[in-house]
């Protein structure tokens, strides 16, 4: 099979296909074999029709259409990776010779040519690593750090209480809510109670039951959330037929024993401050890669495929049934773009830096993400592998790997200018080699290959998957 690539835009290119006919001949074999099945010619048993009878009944053609439909996927796979594209969308095909439309001598049968023109992962130049250097906040826990974490495992364990007087913010208060537009009511709902200051129901609605007492009624005007009037104006009465306040255990020896394995509420307060200081580290970890990440885009020019842009967000908005919507269209624009921008750049970053991905990492990602679609992570595992995500599982790890060891090749420091380990967040380079040396020795003798222990990223298509597990077809 020959191919050539001609570019055609930074982002864009048109590959050329030429397919013999003996590559070809698999697929019209099994053609001939498929219509068989189907077609019924008396004095043949079904399955059993010969191809000279199936050319006189059906037709060439259509044993042709159906070779070049199964095959056609494949031979565009193989001239990807013949090439080293990396395809972020769907290509544009066009067959432009097949082979002869009456059976021919062999030598003579002709060939299959196709063109594909498919927007590709753009070749990008990051910059070097070394001398990048990020700060990031200082680790200081304070007391009120300490306090204010002792205050919300207080209120884990408070109690709510009616009260008399006014609600304020933080106060709970169940409510009747009647929602109309115009004189029609749409919308209603009894005895729910809502925290004033929380803010997950209507816009305006704290603000409304503010100052409201016990059996005290207003009415305000703002845009429903949900339902088929999101969006639109309405007036709503709500009614607070309860004021309730939350009131805290004290914060004692006796709260300490009842709340946590500690026996005196200084041994608490202590744990408390450590595990402030704790997520103050954690969180410098997230910092310096946000700051790492950013430092990289702003110095890295990079195209943007615009087809694969349109395609995502066509199919956003058609999800939500807001094709219409220009306003909406353009900040999903805006996110599908910055997203894009984002894989490129973290794609390029992981091949240069020969990321490789281990079972274990992969399983880590995967139970982590089965837990956020509530599911159980064997099922969770086997669904995602039925539907060929794995290589866009595998992708998406080894972006974060990739910005993970990039980290370890920067200069992190704090506000005052210490140098900031963050080994026990983004790993070591040591760590990385004894894993992949442990589970090489692990796979040794084994009918698997030591690559199935530390996956290299490049022996998967996993930079094509802004349509996940559709991109390489035809």
């Amino acid at each position: 099979m020959k191919s050539a690539v001609e570019t055609l835009e930074p982002t864009k290119v048109k590959l050329t296909v030429e397919v013999t006919y003996d590559e070809l001949k698999p697929s019209i074999e099994h053609a001939y074999e498929h219509i068989a099945q189907d077609v019924v010619v008396p004095g043949f048993r079904k399955g059993k029709v010969p191809p000279r009878i199936i050319d006189q009944r059906i037709g060439r053609p259509a044993v042709l259409e159906h070779a070049i439909n199964e095959g056609l996927s494949g031979f565009y796979a193989e001239a990807v990776r013949e090439n080293k594209l990396r395809p972020l969308g769907q290509p544009e095909v066009e067959v432009t010779k097949v082979p002869g439309l009456t059976a021919t001598p062999a030598g003579e049968e002709g060939e299959l040519h196709f063109t594909a023109e498919v927007e590709v992962r753009p070749e990008i130049t990051v910059p070097e690593l070394d001398g990048i250097a990020v700060t990031v906040d200082d680790v200081e826990v304070s007391d009120e750090d300490v306090a204010a974490r002792l205050d919300a495992l207080r209120e884990r364990f408070g109690t709510l209480v009616g009260v008399d007087r006014p609600a304020v913010e933080g106060d709970f208060v169940v409510i009747d809510l009647t929602a109309t537009i115009g004189d029609e009511p749409v919308d209603n709902v009894s005895g729910v109670s809502y925290q004033i200051g929380s803010g997950n129901m209507l816009e305006g609605l704290d603000e409304a039951l503010t100052g409201l007492s016990g059996g005290e009624s207003t009415t305000f005007e703002t845009a429903l959330a949900g339902g088929e009037h999101a969006g639109e104006t309405a007036q709503v009465s709500v009614t607070a037929t309860t004021v309730k306040e939350r009131q805290l255990p004290d914060a004692d020896d006796d709260f300490a024993q009842l709340a946590s394995e500690f026996d005196t509420l200084e041994e608490l307060t202590a744990d408390l401050r450590t595990q402030a200081s704790s997520i103050k580290a954690s969180n410098q970890a997230v910092q310096a890669r946000d700051l790492l990440l950013e430092q990289l885009l702003a110095a890295t020019e990079i195209p943007v495929p615009s087809g694969v842009v349109e395609a995502e967000v066509h199919r956003h908005l058609e999800g939500e049934g807001r094709l219409e919507d220009d306003e909406h269209r353009a900040e999903v624009g805006e996110q599908a773009t910055t997203a894009l921008r984002n894989q490129i750049l973290l794609d390029t970053l992981a091949e240069q830096l020969e990321i490789k991905i281990s079972q274990n990492e992969l399983l880590d990602y995967l139970v982590n993400a089965s837990r956020q679609y509530g599911m159980d992570p064997n099922t969770f595992i086997q669904t995602i592998d039925q539907q060929g995500q794995i290589p866009t599982m595998v992708a998406e790890v080894a972006r974060s790997k990739a910005l993970a060891v990039a980290l370890r090749r920067v200069a992190v420091t704090d506000g005052s200018g210490q140098a900031v380990d963050l080994s026990e967040f983004i790993g070591s380079d040591a760590e990385d080699a004894a894993e992949a040396a442990d589970a090489a020795e692990a796979t040794s003798g084994s009918v698997g290959s030591p690559s199935d222990a530390a996956t290299d990223i490049s022996a998967f298509d996993v930079f094509d998957d802004a349509e996940p597990a559709e991109d390489a077809k035809a």
